[in-house]
């Protein structure tokens, strides 16, 4: 791979503000930025040049309600909350979200009657936001450990991973295969990838113990959330890349 050349991508998409643009020419929002972070961790290619002020503009994103938003003064949305705080993490900049604000945001948008997330407040249920909302919760899980907060539970997430599951399982599957937003919704790529990616993390608890709704046949290979690929690839990809030479044109 062209280490270089993507270092080069990734400064040429860089913002002064520490945002990035999601292609030359494209918007900002914090999916740039989220997306920025996690390539050069995962290929050894971050600077703390290439992050300047990074995570105070990420931070600027957090709302009056706790969730993130796309850009600075607009709604919190779970898509780019899990973008904020899973960028944080990797930036080794948790302490400038709010984490209350943010726990109490996440843990209002599981509905009771569904089991599902929504994504903002007084939306609809949608079976993406199974990992949007959902894959938020190791991350915060992991942050509050490292803080010593005792609350936490060292078996569960701080949500209903039964609730969630049965709603992925009874309404999210479409009867031709893939996965859909909900019912009489159609099938698509973007829902299949993140509604089971969501449906790993509600299986996969804290300390590796396992939360399977249905039995040993639902089982779904455990995903780092900081990254939604396997555990497995996140290892192998760090692995191989900083065993190579660090490459930096900061």
């Amino acid at each position: 791979m062209y280490k270089e050349k993507l270092e080069q991508f990734l400064w040429s998409v860089r913002s002064p503000t520490g945002a990035f643009h999601m292609h030359e020419g494209g918007e900002i929002d914090l999916r740039g930025v989220y997306c920025a972070v996690s390539v050069a961790r995962l290929t050894n290619i971050y600077s703390n040049a290439l992050f300047e002020d990074s995570a105070h503009w990420i931070a600027s994103c957090q709302t009056y309600e706790g969730g993130f938003s796309s850009v600075p003064g607009t709604e919190a949305h779970g898509g780019y909350a899990f973008c904020g705080l899973a960028a944080l993490r990797l930036l080794n900049k948790e302490h400038l979200c709010d984490m209350n604000a943010l726990l109490r945001w996440l843990v209002n948008r599981q509905m009771r009657f569904e089991g599902g997330f929504q994504g903002r407040t007084n939306k609809l249920v949608d079976g993406c936001y199974s990992f949007w909302q959902g894959g938020a919760f190791p991350l915060l899980h992991r942050i509050l450990n490292e803080e010593n907060v005792n609350t936490v539970s060292g078996e569960r997430w701080l949500f209903h991973q039964e609730a969630l599951q049965e709603y992925i399982l009874v309404c999210c599957q479409h009867s031709s295969g893939g996965l859909i937003d909900k019912p009489n919704k159609p099938r698509d790529i973007y829902h299949t990838c993140y509604t089971l990616s969501g449906l790993s993390i509600a299986q996969h608890s804290p300390g590796g113990k396992l939360c399977v709704v249905g039995g040993d046949r639902n089982e779904l290979e455990c995903v780092e959330p900081a990254y939604n690929i396997s555990t497995k690839a996140a290892l192998d990809a760090m692995t191989y890349f900083y065993k190579l030479p660090a490459v930096s044109l900061s």
